[in-house]
């Protein structure tokens, strides 16, 4: 990694952030599981979540680019969210994962 995780890093992460992880943990990475489904098993929206992969994924937010733990792609009109192997990597530090 170039050190954009350890920027994130520094900073703990949210109750959201870490359970988000931990269930994308349980889904093999080739899978993905879609916003709805991850909405409902932890009990917030889709708009929540995408904020919340927003900081986790790779995207610029206030200037600073995420870790990239976190990939979202789009399949048939559905979103899908999976861990990265730094995803898992980072989970295993956080969860034992």
């Amino acid at each position: 990694m170039d050190g954009m995780a350890e920027t994130n890093n520094d900073s703990p992460p949210s109750p959201l952030a870490l359970a988000l992880m931990r269930e994308l943990a349980q889904v093999p990475a080739a899978h993905g599981v879609s916003i709805p489904r991850l909405g409902k098993r932890l009990g917030v929206s889709a708009s929540a979540l995408m904020r919340e992969i927003a900081h986790l994924g790779d995207a610029v937010v206030g200037g600073q680019r995420g870790p990239g733990w976190v990939r979202l792609t789009q399949e048939d009109q559905r979103w899908m969210a999976c861990l990265t192997e730094p995803g898992r990597q980072q989970c295993e530090v956080w969860h034992g994962v």
